[in-house]
């Protein structure tokens, strides 16, 4: 009734194994299920092998999700991202009867919910595949559920991991060593790990958002397709995860507006306004705090800025001024990328006409003497944010917005997960629809 999987290699675990180019499946983790249908159209034409109906999808509109993929999709077989924790024989039964060919149940689970669910696969033709992630011990629990007659296991680098830099591939070829049955992968692949999936031994790389983000997801269900046979990686610059070496790079791909959203709405500093239009500023901050109109400190700051540094100026966000043409000269010359002042700034044309990078609160004419009031190097107060030396500064025409240095990747990796959403979004739109019927708002307003 269910279409099955084609059968894991007889070759003992370890041995030498000959293997076709893995099977590409499709993860439609949408919480719309007129979004998934959309988006599993364009990956079954670009020849998606397996379409997933993923676990936001199944939370959200239920196993109809299943049903309406395998009418569009009879000839495709259809993944249920179950996750099943307890109730096997229940859930299993029922993804086999709304249609799908697969569904997953954590590694996690007792072995008397996974024989249930071996069972159920066997009566109602569903291959039931383990999903290995949060497991403490992946290479021996995959042994383990092999031993239960599961179809195959599951290598997941779940996606808040993926925010940290994480990629799932050593885990991948120790598991791929240890099982005979079909090993499957997921987590952030895309054009570029795509290949490394493939020599690291899955039998099936699973993708979301390098096809589900896509503004073509045709193209890029064939680009991915291409990579798996081939084994020739394809960058795009989209969809990368970056580590704590990529932080800069990853931060000036996305705006301020974007970061905002990967950090729950938080991190924006309020109140100061750009001296030019068009800036886009990614830098360390160097914090320093001041007397309003005492210039003697923010100056003596610019001698501890390194180049690429943001210094941020705690002048108690009133006038006099604190920083002007002079100022701005020094850290031209020093390769500082940009100030921001709490408080007020003066020679804004001179400043403009230089093309350095400044926000204040206050442009203003005078300024004070150089008393030397303040401190360098600690934690500042600057638009209604903590700034702390060493945090990461993002400015552009929206604002400013502050990361702390200890989130730094997950933030910025977030941040372009906001990004290449809103590009699928936005090519939606494009394409006849509007933000309110994409989003569908009416449906998620809260009641």
């Amino acid at each position: 009734m269910t279409t099955q999987p084609e059968s894991a290699s007889a070759e003992p675990a370890g041995g030498a194994r000959t293997r076709a180019a893995p099977r590409l499946q499709v993860a439609l983790d949408f919480l719309i299920l007129d979004r998934a249908l959309k988006l599993a159209a364009e990956a079954a034409a670009g020849g998606a092998e397996l379409l997933e109906v993923g676990t936001p999808l199944l939370k959200s509109e239920g196993l109809d999700a299943v049903r309406a993929l395998r009418e569009q999709h009879p000839r495709v077989p259809i993944v249920a991202d179950t996750k099943t924790m307890d109730a096997g024989r229940a859930e299993m039964e029922m993804a086999a009867k709304a249609g799908a060919a697969f569904a997953t149940v954590l590694g996690l689970a007792s072995d008397s919910t996974i024989r249930e669910c071996v069972e159920v696969g066997r009566n109602y033709g569903i291959a039931v595949m383990v999903d290995l992630v949060g497991h403490p011990d992946p290479v021996a629990r995959a042994r383990q559920v092999e031993a239960l007659g599961v179809a195959g296991v599951g290598v997941h680098c779940p996606i808040d991991q993926q925010m940290l830099g994480h990629d799932p591939f050593d885990t991948l070829r120790a598991v791929r060593a240890a099982v005979g049955c079909l090993v499957s992968v997921a987590g952030g692949i895309q054009g570029e790990s795509a290949p490394l999936a493939a020599a690291a031994g899955a039998d099936i790389v699973i993708v979301g958002g390098a096809i589900s983000k896509a503004p073509d997801a045709r193209a890029a269900t064939e680009g991915l397709r291409a990579a798996l046979r081939d084994g020739r990686a394809r960058p795009s610059g989209d969809f990368r995860r970056y580590d704590g070496s990529r932080i800069a790079e990853a931060l000036a791909r996305v705006s301020t507006p974007n970061l905002s959203d990967a950090m729950h709405r938080g991190g924006a500093m309020t109140g100061l306004a750009p001296l030019q239009q068009g800036r886009h500023v990614v830098g360390r901050a160097v914090t320093c705090r001041t007397y309003p109109g005492d210039w003697a400190k923010p100056v003596e700051a610019i001698d501890v800025c390194q180049p690429g540094d943001v210094l941020v100026i705690d002048a108690g966000s009133r006038p006099p001024a604190v920083w002007g043409e002079l100022a701005s000269e020094s850290c031209l010359q020093r390769g500082v990328a940009a100030v921001v002042i709490d408080g007020a700034i003066r020679d804004v044309d001179a400043i403009r006409a230089m093309g350095f990078a400044a926000w204040a609160r206050h442009q203003v004419p005078h300024a004070w003497e150089p008393k030397g009031f303040g401190e360098i190097g600690t934690p500042v107060e600057v638009g209604g944010q903590r700034v702390r030396p060493g945090d990461w500064i993002v400015a552009d025409d929206s604002g400013l917005v502050v990361v702390p240095a200890e989130r730094a990747v997950e933030v910025s990796n977030r941040a372009l997960d906001v990004l290449e959403m809103e590009n699928r979004v936005r090519q939606e739109i494009r394409a006849g629809s509007t933000l309110s019927q994409v989003a569908q708002l009416y449906r998620w307003e809260k009641s």
